[in-house]
């Protein structure tokens, strides 16, 4: 049987991510030298060369491409095994995540009310909501679709109609409501995640148009400056009121684009008892 390091197939989809070592090792925190080792003993374990090296980086070879297609699975596949093996040692814990300004609280006051005894805790998601779940960190997170690619289970509660964010003073501030005809020519701010992107930039528009290209912005804050400033519009779950994230700033609900579907994302597989409770809580005390 082949042995194969899932560090060094860890290390491997980074490498291949970035087409280069020297970026790769940066965010993965390791020496230049040391990452390109461990890349010569991911080869010596699988057999085969996986990179074509050279001045301008790293490229997958024919095998490392066969690689890199199972490397991912095998990786995820790893990270739910062991978080669902910690779940059985821990039948009386559970870590609920919630993302933007998503409300979990009335399934977690309830939980603790049946269970005074079990250690029911909640956290802010930030990283990649398959991330947060797969490692273990969370049993469950309420959370926006659309979702990076990851094997959960995806519970619907209800849906948020989506609003475009535009400055104050601005042709459609003062609109009751736009379509997306109104703005089909300006610039969206873009999110890093393809995906998610094109969800929210709406990419391609239904007459197979593209979206034009807005500033990519590192962090969600950041997309409200970009509004302000004039360099994009940006389009966001619908607040109650049409105003509330800043006083420079309107939200305009859009009439014409599907609304965003909000979810409670668990691990595929078998539940443990509270997260089979949480998921039934979610669907009587959320569900709209």
């Amino acid at each position: 049987m082949t042995e194969l390091d899932l560090r060094l197939l860890q290390y491997f989809t980074v490498v291949a991510r970035h087409g280069n070592v020297g970026r790769a090792a940066a965010e993965l925190r390791v020496a230049q030298p040391s990452l390109s080792r461990q890349m010569q003993r991911l080869e010596s374990q699988v057999g085969a060369r996986l990179l074509d090296r050279s001045a301008r980086g790293s490229a997958l070879t024919t095998a490392g491409k066969v690689l890199l297609s199972h490397a991912e699975e095998l990786l995820h596949a790893a990270e739910r095994a062991v978080a669902e093996a910690r779940a059985t040692t821990e039948p009386d814990r559970l870590v609920v995540g919630h993302t933007g300004n998503l409300v979990i609280t009335p399934v977690v006051r309830e939980l603790r009310r049946r269970h005074p005894d079990a250690d029911v805790r909640t956290v802010a998601v930030v990283e990649p909501v398959p991330d947060a779940l797969l490692t273990g960190r969370v049993d469950a997170v309420i959370a926006r679709l659309p979702l990076p690619d990851g094997p959960l289970c995806l519970d619907r509660l209800y849906d948020e109609p989506r609003a475009l964010v535009v400055p104050v003073g601005s042709r459609l501030a003062d609109q009751a409501s736009v379509t997306l005809a109104d703005f089909a020519d300006e610039p969206l701010a873009r999110y890093g995640d393809p995906a998610v992107d094109a969800w929210w930039r709406v990419d391609p528009r239904p007459d197979g148009s593209r979206a034009p290209d807005g500033p990519l912005a590192d962090a969600f804050g950041s997309k409200f400056e970009l509004v302000a400033a004039g360099e994009a519009l940006l389009v966001l779950p619908q607040r109650p009121t049409s105003t509330g994230f800043r006083d420079d700033l309107v939200a305009v609900p859009v009439d014409d684009i599907p609304p965003t579907p909000v979810v409670l994302a668990t691990r595929s597989g078998p539940p443990s008892p509270l997260v089979a409770e949480a998921r039934a809580l979610a669907r009587e005390l959320l569900v709209r």
